[in-house]
């Protein structure tokens, strides 16, 4: 859902929304600049459409191919270690996992995609999952697809994003482990995603270059979702005064 789609679903006649909207643009206002992550913690984590948590205030869900560095990163970029689960074994995350952030956003890490070592069965469970979550989820803001940036395009990784192009789907492309190359192969190995991209799109998404070791693109990524959250407030705050 885009900004404008987000406003609609939030009507001001529900008294408690407008009560809670009014202290999330009070936060806002006092973090205009670069976010300052004072609270990040976990929430809930299930697989069930209906039992998420409410929707009243922005979201942003994260999501990658297995082994992408999405823990690391979503650790990384709230600089609380563990809040995500790290695993050498691909694939653990096998649920939608929501943490409150600032207590003013959602931070929603969803379970990888293409680890060939699960089942058919299980792969369907989770693709109808996410699925189902990312198209019915009126607070989603944006969704950042994580990328590897060590190797070349990847079908699934191409695939979902069409997927989420063809669903209008708001999206960014996050492209992780960049300490883990030479700059030359960094670049090729963009520059090709973007070009395949290209070949059916006339413009391209936000695109993040990151690292969890060095921190890289903490800033970016936090500033883009800082951005939104002002516009939303913003918005809200023009629609009260209607």
């Amino acid at each position: 859902m885009n900004i404008l789609g987000f406003l609609v679903h939030f009507s001001l006649s529900n008294a408690s929304k407008i009560g809670f909207f009014c202290y999330f643009c009070r936060i806002v206002e006092k973090n205009t600049a670069l976010m300052d992550i004072k609270k990040a913690e976990f929430l809930m984590s299930n697989t069930r459409f209906e039992f998420l948590p409410n929707d009243n205030i922005p979201e942003y869900a994260f999501i990658g191919r297995s082994n992408v560095g999405k823990s690391s990163l979503i650790n990384m970029l709230v600089q609380r270690r563990g809040l995500a689960k790290t695993s050498s074994v691909p694939g653990k995350t096998v649920a939608i996992n929501h943490f409150i952030i600032n207590d003013a956003w959602y931070l929603v890490d969803l379970p990888g995609y293409g680890y060939a070592q699960h089942s058919k069965k299980t792969r369907e469970q989770w693709r109808v999952m996410i699925n189902n979550y990312i198209s019915r989820r009126r607070n989603l803001v944006c969704t950042f697809v994580l990328v590897d940036s060590r190797i070349e395009p990847q079908n699934n990784d191409l695939g979902f994003v069409e997927w989420l192009g063809e669903n209008q789907m708001p999206f960014c492309i996050v492209f992780t482990k960049s300490d883990k190359v030479s700059n030359a192969e960094l670049n090729r190995n963009v520059e090709a995603f973007k070009a395949k991209l290209l070949e059916e799109w006339e413009e391209l998404p936000p695109l993040f270059i990151t690292s969890a070791e060095k921190k890289t693109g903490r800033d970016e990524v936090l500033d883009y979702i800082e951005q939104q959250n002002a516009e939303i407030a913003n918005l809200l705050n023009k629609k009260k005064q209607l």
